[in-house]
């Protein structure tokens, strides 16, 4: 006959190959760097207004960082490969700079030439039913190849009345223009 092979259990095998489940493994970052007021260095990946220039390294509010400067990638955190990396890409960085402006320096110069034409409803007065703001003059420009963002244009208040208005173009920190704007009202189509 044949012999008879010695059972294993098996509940003691699958027992002994079961090890006891390790905490998961903490990764260790270095620690944010913080400025002498309490807030987050961060290094300045592109130009943010009313804050710096990019390569600049700057201290902001925690929730600033997080909500608004890291998720956008306008900003990274200041490491010495971060650094490293910003030496070597500055000059590159300054000649888009400098391109940039140069082109804007253009735009300026042709926007201070040339008068948009708004058209509007309006009654006999010359009281206009609704308002032109940012937004009308954007679009106007737009239509005469004049790349203009409605952020750009700064008005003290809407345009309510016909006539020409002079409105200011903030383009850059440093460039600003003035367009000259006709408002006129609009003829009927019959």
């Amino acid at each position: 006959m044949a012999e008879a092979k010695p059972k294993k259990s098996k509940k003691s095998a699958p027992a002994a190959e079961k090890k006891p489940a390790l905490p998961a493994k903490k990764v260790r970052r270095p620690p944010v760097p913080r400025g002498a007021h309490g807030g987050i260095q961060l290094l300045l990946v592109d130009d943010v207004e009313h804050l710096g220039r990019a390569g600049d390294v700057v201290e902001v509010r925690p929730g600033y960082a997080r909500n608004f400067l890291l998720p956008r990638g306008h900003a990274t955190y200041v490491t010495p490969h971060n650094l490293r990396l910003l030496e070597m890409h500055k000059i590159k960085v300054d000649k888009m700079r400098e391109a940039k402006l140069a082109d804007l320096r253009a735009l300026s110069d042709q926007l201070q030439r040339v008068t948009v034409t708004v058209e509007a409803n309006a009654n006999a007065e010359g009281h206009l039913y609704g308002s032109i703001g940012p937004l009308e003059i954007s679009r106007a420009l737009k239509a005469m190849n004049l790349f203009v963002e409605p952020d750009h244009v700064r008005m003290e208040g809407p345009i309510r009345e016909l006539a020409l208005y002079a409105v200011k173009v903030h383009l850059a920190a440093e460039i600003e223009s003035e367009v000259k704007v006709l408002v006129i009202g609009a003829t009927a189509k019959a």
